[in-house]
């Protein structure tokens, strides 16, 4: 018989949160050295120090045997989606401000919801949908469809970026609800850090030297194609700190998924939106444009809808009586 996932919502909620901290913290750090090294390095050297804490996690887990997996296929695909969510964020968070990036990425809440009912079965009522709908309109108003390409600040492809990441983070995140009934969340973690650290080292050898940034002014594909450099003294600190933040995003976020249904967690992921636009205002003296606004306000109602919803649910299925069979 086939286990069925656990659902402990109020421990996958606390999860989830400390995760899209740690998102945050690592968004602000990764926009801080876009300028002067490359993604793949970035990403290189946080996936190889990540990977050395989420071993530790392994270890207080149960043990090297716990990486045993008989799904290497479905680990390796879900590793490639989270790679793909990343390097499409980043890539566009170089060109972009960091709330704008942002507040495209939390499509990813939506498409989770939407997505939960035929991956995972899960029942998502008339009324959450037009919810997640709302949120969508949030994400066209932020696409600014009306406005010029020269009054935006990045090419559609770059505003298109976020979506993508989006996307396939949701599908990550489906994956993983299926793939946590069998597997730890420090297993996971070591699975997606190790996919990191394949991918970034095939980057090296096509493109670690730079060849194909000449003559590119594109922030973002200079980002994504500049030649590796050996980091600063003073950005050490940054990059080992962006490692232990990797590890510990990749446990919570696995946990979360695990533990509760992917359409409770997912709306709690909302948070990193006011995180986002305080650290851009902070560390970068960025403040959204109105549509920004709007769109956020936007896909914040809905989330904060489906969340009420979700509780009501659950209020009133705790109620119903058991009926004797």
């Amino acid at each position: 018989m086939t286990a069925l996932p656990q659902n402990r919502a109020g421990l996958g909620i606390l999860f989830v949160l400390a995760g899209v901290f740690a998102i945050s913290i690592n968004d602000m750090l990764i926009k801080q050295l876009s300028g002067g090294y490359p993604l793949h390095e970035i990403v290189f050297l946080r996936s190889g120090i990540g990977m050395l804490f989420s071993l530790i996690m392994v270890q207080m887990e149960g043990g090297f045997g716990i990486l045993r997996t008989r799904r290497p296929l479905l680990h390796a695909t879900r590793g490639l989606l989270i790679v793909i969510a990343n390097m499409s964020y980043f890539v566009a968070l170089a060109a972009i401000p960091l709330a704008d990036a942002t507040a495209l990425f939390f499509a990813a809440p939506l498409f989770i919801t939407v997505l939960s009912i035929p991956i995972l079965g899960e029942k998502v009522g008339l009324m959450r949908m037009s919810a997640v709908l709302v949120g969508f309109a949030g994400v066209i108003i932020m696409q600014r469809p009306w406005a010029d390409a020269d009054s935006l600040q990045a090419s559609r492809l770059v505003l298109l970026l976020p979506i993508v990441a989006a996307l396939t983070y949701a599908l990550n995140q489906l994956m993983t609800r299926k793939l946590g009934v069998e597997s730890k969340a420090s297993a996971l973690a070591v699975y997606i850090q190790a996919t990191f650290v394949v991918v970034s080292l095939l980057f090296y050898v096509v493109a670690g030297d730079g060849r194909f940034a000449t003559g590119i002014d594109n922030p973002s594909m200079q980002f994504l194609l500049r030649a590796w450099v050996w980091p600063a003294a003073a950005d050490w600190w940054v990059i080992i700190g962006l490692g232990a933040n990797s590890a510990i995003i990749g446990y919570c976020l696995s946990q979360a998924y695990r533990l509760a249904d992917a359409a409770t967690v997912a709306p709690f992921e909302y948070v990193g939106l006011p995180l986002a636009v305080f650290w851009g205002w902070a560390v970068f003296a960025e403040l959204p444009v109105w549509e920004v606004w709007a769109g956020i306000a936007l896909i914040l109602g809905s989330g904060l809808f489906v969340f009420l919803r979700e509780r009501q649910k659950a209020r009133i299925v705790a109620r119903a009586p058991v009926r004797r069979r």
